[in-house]
């Protein structure tokens, strides 16, 4: 008995939580630790982000007028240098840090640098001050070399200073090179450390991209790449240029568009600058044909791929501007035109300067300052409406693409409506259906699930408006094996047949369908997988073109539910758990494990959370080899639909002999049954 209290007592200290199990991370570790806070990952996107934020650095220099030039190169070897002939990084110490230059703490103090205040740069791609102590913390080796005096920038008295990091710890104090009065600015060389980037690799397509986007946003600025002879190189990357553009983004859309004939023979420029610094420039332009249409925006020349607050400006600008020509002209029917319909098909690109602006994320992909949707839609409306008086020729023929556009889109919307609500009442729904309540089948999903309980989840889970739920009782008939006869007086197919309102086989319609999405969702066992299987089973057989057409998706529940403090991760089956338990809950305490039994047994807000929220959830697209489309090097597109074919015959079919010698030949294959 003692025994059993002295193991329990021993237990209870080990489970115990105090102040040594906080850990401090200071400074450059957090940046080692999860990289993925910072530069957005460890893959070859995120690789990438460290040339940029270097980049980013010498084009603020260039922005705020004290530089002219940048220089970008690559080394065979990986190594990246970016150079630059502005002020140069301040040498002297710093006052906060006594025995340290303002250098070092730039380099290896996260949150420090000359954007803060605003007085050293009026605008600036980099924000947070964390950009080049990043790049410094995720290389294995770094050389900083700083051409200036030692206070101020007299030529007279200029010098250069070094200095060498490792993993972001510096080598030695700033050195002192010597005389240097034929150079000026920061120059950075630095090599991605291979623990965190593995075989990730610098591509000189990507960084020749990056360098000419920025010559182009901003045209003071003259960058000059190049990259070693022996790197390989896709046509139209050279190995050596001098960017520059006068022409600033004029000259990026006339690159772009090349010779595709345009609607608008001439483009939609502009530029403005804003009285308090900073400004906004643009170019639009109408192809022809409007497949090449794009979008590219960027603030402080940093590339906000995601969009977001000055890109609204620039539709609510475009679209307001047209309706009122439209109506000043007598075209009524434009009232009916939306932002998409303006903006679908057009090749536009933005680029916003701004002081102090306010990025979703460090890795600053989406534009959130509020302010700027404004100052962007003031600054180009009045040159649109210009432009547009300009040429009435080209403005009718933008009119009337747009409304037809609009009108087009009214139709189809029209169209599925009363297609659907022609559905709904010819057809006597399935009992257990608790469908959705919008009109259109836009946006919407069903959810097929296995049985009533687990429906009685999905039920509370769902969103109402978009998402509709059909309880399945258990198993599906097997089509594959099954008579036509057994198939017509299966309630669960027949169900399933009516909900989607389609038809089936031969008599199936595509405008017809009620649903944009159909979502198998059953138990993450083998069960709920072969219950999958059986659906999907009989899509491919009765409705391929609902999957030819990408309709068809699998739901990922969790089997798991893990817990560790505050901490709560969900993992799809056991090989996940255990990853999970060697990544995420690597501290101490206890990790609470809970198993869900089922869809339903878990509780709604669970089920909504994993499962069923578009904007979290994990879904896998059910696909077929289209006929058309031919492998890299293995097989046509024909010879593997042949292949799915075959093994669903095999596998699903009336022919046991089949899956006999099937499951002989690949049972040394299977791994972690779960029998």
């Amino acid at each position: 008995m003692p025994d059993l209290f002295d193991n329990l007592a021993r237990k209870l200290d080990d489970d115990s939580y105090s102040a040594k199990d906080i850990e401090v991370l200071e400074g450059l570790e957090p940046v080692r630790r999860r990289p993925g806070m910072y530069v957005g990952g460890t893959d070859e996107r995120a690789l990438h982000h460290l040339a940029a934020e270097a980049l980013d650095n010498a084009m603020d220099e260039a922005v705020a007028g004290h530089a002219s030039r940048i220089e970008l190169e690559l080394s065979r070897e990986g190594w990246v240098t970016v150079s630059d002939n502005g002020r140069g990084i301040p040498i002297d110490e710093h006052d906060r840090f006594p025995g340290k230059s303002a250098l070092e703490v730039i380099l290896t103090t996260l949150h420090s640098g000359g954007k803060f205040g605003g007085s050293a740069y009026k605008t600036s791609g980099g924000l947070h001050g964390v950009g080049v102590s990043v790049v410094n913390a995720l290389s294995d080796a770094l050389t900083v070399e700083v051409a200036r005096s030692k206070e101020g920038d007299n030529a007279r008295d200029r010098r250069l200073w070094r200095q060498r990091y490792i993993r972001g710890v510096p080598q030695g104090p700033v050195e002192d090179c010597g005389p240097m009065s034929n150079r000026r600015g920061t120059t950075i060389s630095f090599h991605p450390d291979p623990e965190i980037f593995a075989d990730a690799q610098f591509r000189p397509a990507t960084l020749y991209r990056m360098a000419r986007s920025k010559a182009y946003l901003f045209r003071g600025v003259e960058i000059r790449w190049s990259c070693d002879p022996s790197l390989p190189r896709p046509d139209g990357v050279p190995q050596e240029a001098r960017l520059h553009f006068p022409g600033g983004l004029g000259d990026f859309l006339n690159a772009s568009l090349a010779d595709k004939p345009l609607l608008t023979p001439r483009p939609f420029l502009g530029k403005v600058d804003f009285p308090d610094g900073g400004g906004v420039e643009w170019a639009v332009a109408w192809p022809e044909d409007e497949d090449d249409g794009f979008c590219h925006s960027y603030c402080n020349t940093i590339p906000t791929i995601e969009g977001g607050t000055h890109e609204a400006g620039l539709r609510n600008a475009l679209t307001r501007g047209l309706k009122a020509h439209g109506e000043l002209i007598g075209n009524k029917r434009i009232a009916q035109a939306t932002g998409e319909d303006v903006t679908t098909g057009a090749a536009m690109l933005l680029s916003l300067f701004l002081r102090d602006p306010q990025f979703q994320g460090q890795t600053k992909e989406r534009l959130a300052s509020a302010e700027a949707t404004r100052l962007v839609e003031n600054a180009v409306r009045d040159h649109f409406d210009h432009w547009l008086g300009a040429d009435p020729a080209t403005t009718r023929l933008l009119l009337d693409r747009i409304t037809e556009r609009a009108e087009e889109r009214t139709r189809r919307r029209q169209q599925k409506e009363m297609a659907r609500k022609t559905a709904t009442r010819r057809l006597r729904l399935p009992g257990k259906l608790s469908d959705c309540t919008r009109d259109s089948a836009a946006n919407t999903e069903i959810f097929l699930v296995e049985g009533d309980s687990a429906g009685g989840s999905a039920k509370q889970a769902r969103n109402r408006e978009t998402q509709a739920i059909l309880p399945l009782r258990g198993k599906i008939l097997n089509v594959a094996s099954a008579s036509a006869d057994k198939m017509r007086g299966n309630q669960e197919l027949s169900d399933i047949i009516l909900a989607l309102g389609a038809g089936a086989g031969s008599h199936y319609k595509e405008e017809a369908l009620r649903y944009e999405r159909v979502i198998i969702m059953t138990d993450a066992d083998v069960d709920g997988a072969h219950i999958a299987s059986l659906l999907m089973t009989f899509f491919f057989r009765e409705m391929p073109k609902l999957v030819d057409n990408g309709h068809l998706y699998l739901a990922l529940p969790p089997l798991y539910r893990m817990t560790q403090g505050n901490e709560t991760q969900y993992a799809r089956d056991d090989a996940h758990r255990e990853e999970l338990l060697q990544s995420t809950f690597t501290g101490r305490g206890k990790v609470e494990v809970s198993r869900f039994k089922g869809l339903g047994e878990m509780p709604a807000r669970f089920l909504w959370a994993t499962t069923m929220d578009p904007a979290q959830r994990t879904v896998l697209r059910v696909k077929l080899p289209s006929p058309d489309e031919a492998d890299d090097t293995i097989e046509t597109g024909a010879e593997a639909l042949k292949r799915t074919e075959h093994l669903v015959e095999t596998l699903m079919g009336r022919r046991p002999e089949l899956r006999f010698d099937y499951i002989q030949k690949n049972a040394k294959f299977a791994r972690d049954l779960d029998v």
